[in-house]
């Protein structure tokens, strides 16, 4: 599997985006074999929040993985288990501490490697207002504090606009993490930006679609052409192209499916040729605004 740096260290450019191991909730020793089998494939860094199942996600990390993986969470919402919605935005720079302070105790770790700020300034999603909508050089000066302290390794973004990001960068910025895939590329900008600044970019719904009436990568014509050819499935070829665009790209694609699990994580060797990329840079970029619940 492919592999480059992500907050100082080397893992696998495929990642495994944890929170669907909530739907295995009732099922706990088959979210923890979920996860093992992610790492025995060679899986270097897990993405999670404690806002994943109030808690239950991040407990599972901390039974099935070991010391040498990259933890990664984020911080900017926690767990509503009785709202309307089971997590409900906490921008402010007390909130951001507090729960940092919980994926610690919930991991079972004193440091994690990697906190990303969910800023909730763009779609799709919950957006910030009220006395949420808080200066990003105060939730960034608690976060680092945090890093001084060594409670976090680095400091990531997530949500953000352009403007918010270069505002950022002289904290120390390790990766970004929007809403990007192939029928949503409006942060070209801030992509290329990123490679510039050696910053890893770390997309997720990378094959669209994740709520009502935004586009999915898998149903692009080029997409299933390129699929068919190559004999592989629509979505392999949607995260394939990912890495094939930028070479900071890592992937947290998720799942409760085992099968799904090794689909995506093969997709990281599929190998796309210059016709064959043309014809998926040729499908047009839309919209990703779209609210969560």
């Amino acid at each position: 599997m492919p592999s480059s740096q992500l907050a100082g260290h080397t893992v696998s450019r495929v990642g495994f985006g944890a929170m669907q191991l909530e739907r295995l909730h009732e099922d706990r020793p088959a979210a923890v074999a979920l996860l093992r089998r992610a790492l025995d494939l060679g899986v270097g860094h897990i993405d999670t929040a404690e806002f994943y199942g109030n808690g239950f996600v991040n407990d599972v990390i901390r039974e099935a993985a070991g010391d040498d993986v990259l933890i990664a969470t984020k911080v900017g919402a926690d767990p509503d288990p009785g709202g309307p919605i089971p997590l409900r935005l906490a921008q402010r720079p007390e909130e951001l501490r507090k729960s940092v302070e919980d994926n610690l105790r919930t991991l079972g770790t004193e440091r994690v490697a990697l906190v990303n700020l969910r800023r909730a300034e763009l779609r799709p999603g919950l957006l910030a207002e009220g006395d949420q909508l808080v200066d990003v050089d105060d939730q960034l000066a608690v976060l680092t504090e945090l890093r001084d302290e060594g409670k976090i390794g680095a400091i990531g973004l997530s949500s953000v606009g352009l403007d918010t990001f270069r505002r950022a960068l002289p904290a120390g910025i390790a990766c970004v993490q929007n809403a990007y895939s192939l029928v949503a590329r409006d942060d070209e900008e801030m992509l290329r930006l990123c490679v510039a600044e050696d910053i890893a970019w770390v997309p997720f719904f990378p094959l669209g679609g994740a709520f009502p009436g935004l586009p999915k990568v898998t149903d692009e014509p080029a997409v299933q052409a390129a699929a068919s050819a190559l004999g592989v499935t629509p979505a392999q070829i949607g995260l394939a192209w990912l890495l094939h665009h930028a070479p900071n790209v890592h992937l947290i694609p998720g799942t409760a499916s085992v099968a799904h699990l090794e689909a995506n994580i093969a997709a990281g060797s599929v190998v796309l040729d210059a016709e064959t990329l043309a014809a998926l840079d040729a499908v047009p970029s839309r919209s990703l605004d779209a609210a969560l619940g």
